[in-house]
């Protein structure tokens, strides 16, 4: 059974800094998505597990940086320059495919994490 499970969440003031993390069963492209209150769920990054390619959102861009620990199957979002805008529930996602497929929509995941908690207060 697949499984992704975030940790790191927490409440953050507006300027400061998270890093979530995801760790998974099994290798697969993974990333972020996340849902604020009364909006719809939103892509954010995401990464490949094999070529490590990228993608962002462009709210991401410039402030967000996706990582992984290929030996731990570990995926990681460092969050910088948090804004309220960023408060969320935060979900990690798994796709399965080749080793350079990074996804940037929700379109074709397979797995979701149960989602972490961010809070950016002001």
């Amino acid at each position: 059974q697949v499984q992704l499970v975030e940790s790191g969440g927490g409440l953050v003031q507006v300027g400061g800094s998270l890093r979530l993390s995801c760790a998974a069963s099994g290798r697969y492209a993974m990333g972020w998505f996340r849902q604020a209150p009364g909006k719809e769920r939103e892509f954010v990054a995401a990464i490949s597990w094999s070529t490590y390619n990228t993608a962002y959102a462009d709210s991401a861009k410039g402030r967000f940086t996706i990582s992984r620990d290929g030996g731990k199957n570990t995926v990681y979002l460092q969050m910088n320059r948090l804004k309220p805008e960023d408060t969320a529930v935060y979900y990690c996602a798994g796709q399965q495919g080749s080793g350079w497929v990074v996804f940037g929509s929700d379109a074709g995941i397979d797995y979701w994490g149960k989602g972490t908690l961010v809070t950016v207060s002001s």
